[in-house]
C-alpha cells in the first residue's frame, strides 16, 4: 500500500505529469500545461504576490469553523519558453481560458493553467485604444521621443528607426515586435510569442501595467484579410458556439449550403408580430430614411428635416411619408388584438421591389410586390422609371426590355397607391427593406427588417442573403433564376412573410445567435458553482455574471446577464467592477459575494483617440461619429495628451487589478488595433465603386488602384493587431 502520509511539494518532481494540475473530473492538460511542467524552476518557486510567502511554498486558507490548513494548490498560469506558438492566440482563446478556469471547459493550448478549478472569479476587461505601438515606441507617449517615424510602405504598420539611427531606444524585449526593418510578407513564429514586461523598458504611463502582468500577448481580432473585415470583438468574446455531436457534424457535411436549422430540442415560445418591429435605433443603424413621426420635439424634427434635406430626400424631390401623425396611434390597435393573436390587430404587408441602373447611375424602381398575411397578392405592378434605363440587371431583377415596352405606371402613381394602403396600423416586412423604400422615396415607421431578425452567424455588419436564411430556416429554395433570368418578387415577398411566421412561432430567439451559439452568461448558468451547497455566492446554483458599460448595457448581451450596470465614466466602470466582484454592501445592486463572471468596457482612451466610430460591428450601443471623409487622414491626439489619456486608463485598470480577491482571473483585451485607416480606406472604396458606374477615370474624386488596394490589406491587418493580458490574483 505505501505510506499514506502526505508528501511535501518538492517530492512531486517525479511524478507523471499527467497526474498533476487541476481536479480528477477535469480534463488531460494540453500541449501547453505539458511543456509547463518541463521547466527548469518550478512556478512555485517565483515569487507570486497574493499568493505565497518569500519563505514559503504553501498559502493558508480558513475551513469551516475557523480551523486553519495548509494546500499548495493555488491556481496560476504557466507560460512555458519551449511552447512555441504557431498562430497569434484570438480572442477565442481567451474566452477558452475563461470557461476552463469557470465552467471546466476544454484547456487552452496556449498557456498552462494549475489547478484551474481553485479560481473562484473572473473579470474580462475591454480596453479599446490600447495598442501593441504604445509599447515599442511607434505610438509615441513621450514629446521627446520623436527618433521613430512610421513607414507607411512597411506590411505590419509598425514604427521603424529613421535612417542612420540605431534601435537602442526601443528594446527588443518590447511587446514581442520586431524592429529589424524588414519588411516581411509572411509572419514570423517569434511574432505570436508573449514577450515579458519590464517596467524600466516601458514608457511612464504603461509601467503600473508591470506591476500587474507578467506578459504582454498579442491577440488576433476576428475578420477576414481577403475582404478587409474586421468582426464585432464583443461578440466573439460574449459568444460561443453550442456543442455538436458526432452524429450532427456529419448530417451537417451531407447537406450542400445552408444546414437546416435543428428543432428538435427547440421549446416554441409564441410571440406577436408587434415584438420585432424595428426601433428608431436599429433603423437608423440599417441606413432607413426615417419617418417624422419618430421625432417628438421641434429640435429632433427640425434637425431630421436639415439632415434629409442635405440627402435630398425632401418632398420637393418626390419624397411622401406614410400618413401616421405619430407612434401613439398604434397603440390603441392593442386593446382591440385578439387574445394570442400573432398579428396583435395589425395589418402586415411583405413587401419586394426590383430595380435596374438608370442614368445617372441610380437605381429606379421597375417592379414592385406586395402579399398579405395569407400569402395574397395585393399588388404587383411594373413601373416605367422617370430616366432612361442604362442597365435592366436582369440576371438580378428579371427586367426585360419587352416587359418595360408596355408599362406606363409611374413611381408618382405607385406612392399614391401606397399612401392608400399603408395605414397606422400597417406593419411592412421585407429583406434589407431600406433599399427599397429608397427606391420607391417612401418612408414608413413600422418596419420589420428580417436581415436584422435573423443576424449572420457572425454579427455585424454582414448580413444574411434572404436565399440562404429560406433555405436553412424554411427548407426552401428560392431565386433559382440568380444570375439567369433574375428574382422573382412575389416569391421573395412570401419568404419574408413566412421567415416572420416563423420567429413569431417559435420565439425571439429562433434564428438568433442564440439558437446556434450560446452566451458565455448561458454557458456560466448551466455551471454548478464551487464550495459545498454552493455557499458564499449568488443567484442560485448556477454561477452567474454582470455586464458593465457606459450607456444603457442591459440591452443585447446585457439581457443575457444576472446582473447590468450603466455607467459614464471610465472611473464608474471601476467601481462597477468592484461592487460587482465582492457584492453591494447593502445589497441594492448585487447581493453579498459578487458574481463569478464580470465583463466591462472602458470607453474613454478609445474616445480620446477617435476609435469610437460607429462600425456598426458593436452589439451594445456605441456613439454615433462624423464620418470621416474619404480622403481624411486620422487625427491622432499629441503626445502628451494622448500619455495623459493612457495614464489615466492605466491607473484605472491597475485600481482593477488590485481591488481584485485571490484566485480571481483577470483577462485584459483591446479588441483590435487602430481601425481608423481600414474605416477609411473602405469608405474611398465605396465611392470608388459608386462612382465608376456612370463616370469616366478622369471624372472619378477617388481613384481605386493596386496601391489603394495593398493599403487596404495593410490596414486590416493593422486593425487586426490588438494585445491582452492575463493574470490570477
Amino acid at each position: 500500500m505505501g505510506s499514506r502520509k502526505k508528501r511535501k511539494h518538492s517530492e512531486y518532481s517525479n511524478d507523471d505529469p499527467s497526474s498533476l494540475g487541476g481536479d480528477q473530473n477535469a480534463q488531460q492538460p494540453g500541449l501547453a500545461a505539458t511543456l509547463g511542467l518541463l521547466r527548469e524552476s518550478d512556478v512555485h518557486n517565483q515569487p507570486q504576490e497574493k499568493a505565497v510567502e518569500d519563505n514559503e511554498e504553501e498559502w493558508t486558507v480558513v475551513g469551516r469553523g475557523g480551523k486553519k490548513r495548509k494546500t499548495n494548490n493555488y491556481p496560476a498560469l504557466v507560460y512555458a519558453d519551449l511552447h512555441k506558438q504557431q498562430s497569434s492566440i484570438k480572442l477565442v482563446d481567451l474566452q477558452t481560458l475563461v470557461l476552463y478556469c469557470l465552467a471546466n471547459g476544454t484547456s487552452p493550448q496556449w498557456i498552462a493553467v494549475r489547478h484551474h478549478g481553485h479560481v473562484n472569479k473572473a473579470v474580462v476587461l475591454f480596453v479599446p485604444g490600447l495598442e501593441r505601438g504604445m509599447f515599442n515606441g511607434s505610438v509615441s507617449l513621450d514629446e521627446s521621443s520623436r527618433g521613430l517615424e512610421q513607414d507607411p510602405k512597411l506590411s505590419d504598420g509598425l514604427a521603424r528607426p529613421l535612417s542612420g539611427e540605431t534601435t537602442q531606444n526601443v528594446p527588443s524585449s518590447i511587446a514581442g515586435i520586431q524592429n529589424d526593418g524588414i519588411s516581411r510578407t509572411n509572419a514570423s513564429p517569434d511574432d505570436y510569442l508573449p514577450v515579458r514586461l519590464a517596467a524600466e523598458n516601458l514608457p511612464q504611463p504603461l509601467k503600473p501595467l508591470a506591476e500587474c502582468f507578467e506578459y504582454l500577448w498579442p491577440v488576433k481580432a476576428p475578420g477576414d484579410d481577403k475582404y478587409a473585415k474586421v468582426y464585432s470583438p464583443l461578440h466573439h468574446m460574449l459568444n460561443s458556439q453550442l456543442p455538436k455531436s458526432q452524429d450532427q457534424k456529419a448530417a451537417e457535411k451531407a447537406v450542400k449550403g445552408a444546414k437546416p436549422m435543428n428543432e428538435q430540442h427547440w421549446t416554441a415560445k409564441r410571440t406577436p408580430v408587434t415584438t420585432f418591429v424595428s426601433s428608431k435605433d436599429e433603423l437608423r443603424e440599417n441606413d432607413y430614411v426615417l419617418h417624422p413621426a419618430w421625432f417628438d420635439t421641434e429640435f429632433e424634427q427640425d434637425t431630421e428635416k436639415k439632415q434629409r434635406a442635405d440627402a435630398k430626400q425632401t418632398v420637393d424631390l418626390g419624397w411622401v411619408d406614410a400618413r401616421v401623425t405619430n407612434l401613439g396611434s398604434r397603440d390603441d390597435v392593442e386593446t382591440l388584438a385578439e387574445h394570442g393573436s400573432l398579428t396583435a390587430g395589425r395589418s402586415v404587408l411583405a413587401m419586394d421591389c426590383e430595380m435596374c441602373t438608370v442614368e445617372g447611375g441610380q437605381a429606379a424602381l421597375t417592379r414592385i410586390s406586395l402579399v398579405d398575411w395569407d400569402g395574397e397578392v395585393v399588388m404587383d405592378e411594373f413601373v416605367k422609371p422617370d430616366k432612361p434605363i442604362i442597365d435592366y440587371l436582369t440576371r438580378f431583377s428579371g427586367i426585360t426590355p419587352e416587359k418595360m415596352d408596355t408599362t406606363t405606371t409611374s413611381l408618382a402613381n405607385i406612392q399614391k397607391r401606397m399612401l392608400d394602403i399603408l395605414t397606422p396600423k400597417t406593419i411592412l416586412v421585407g429583406h434589407s427593406l431600406n433599399s427599397d423604400l429608397e427606391a420607391l422615396k417612401l418612408t414608413h415607421p413600422y418596419i420589420v427588417d428580417t436581415s436584422v431578425l435573423y443576424p449572420h452567424p457572425r454579427g455585424p455588419p454582414l448580413k444574411s442573403s434572404l436565399k440562404w436564411l429560406a433555405q436553412k430556416y424554411l427548407g426552401r429554395e428560392i431565386q433559382k433564376g440568380h444570375g439567369s433570368h433574375g428574382h422573382d418578387s412575389i416569391e421573395d415577398s412570401r419568404a419574408c412573410l413566412d421567415l416572420l411566421k416563423k420567429k413569431c412561432e417559435k420565439g425571439p430567439e429562433w434564428g438568433s445567435i442564440a439558437s446556434t451559439s450560446e452566451t458565455i452568461f448561458k454557458r456560466l448558468s448551466r455551471t454548478p458553482k464551487t464550495g459545498r451547497n454552493g455557499s458564499g455566492a449568488v443567484g442560485g446554483q448556477g454561477k452567474v455574471g454582470a455586464i458593465i458599460d457606459h450607456g444603457s448595457p442591459e440591452k443585447n448581451f446585457g439581457q443575457m446577464a444576472s446582473f447590468s450596470i450603466g455607467c459614464s465614466t471610465d472611473a464608474e466602470v471601476v467601481d462597477a467592477i468592484k461592487i460587482a466582484v465582492a457584492g453591494d454592501s447593502d445589497g441594492a445592486a448585487i447581493p453579498g459575494g459578487g458574481v463569478d463572471f464580470t465583463w466591462a468596457r472602458m470607453r474613454e482612451l478609445e474616445a480620446a483617440r477617435g476609435w469610437s466610430n460607429n462600425h456598426r460591428y458593436d452589439l451594445i450601443q456605441m456613439d454615433t461619429p462624423t464620418p470621416q471623409q474619404p480622403n481624411e487622414q486620422a487625427i491622432e491626439p499629441s503626445p502628451a495628451e494622448l500619455a495623459e489619456k493612457v495614464t489615466a486608463t492605466v491607473s484605472c485598470i491597475s485600481q482593477v487589478y488590485k481591488s481584485l480577491p485571490p484566485c480571481t482571473l483577470l483577462v485584459v483585451y483591446s479588441g483590435t488595433g487602430d481601425p481608423r485607416d481600414l474605416a477609411r480606406l473602405q469608405q474611398m472604396q465605396r465611392t470608388f465603386k459608386q462612382e465608376y458606374k456612370t463616370k469616366k477615370w478622369d471624372q472619378l474624386s477617388v481613384k481605386w488602384t493596386d496601391t489603394e488596394e495593398q493599403a487596404l490589406k495593410r490596414a486590416c491587418k493593422k486593425a487586426r493587431e490588438g494585445l491582452g493580458f492575463v493574470t490570477i490574483t
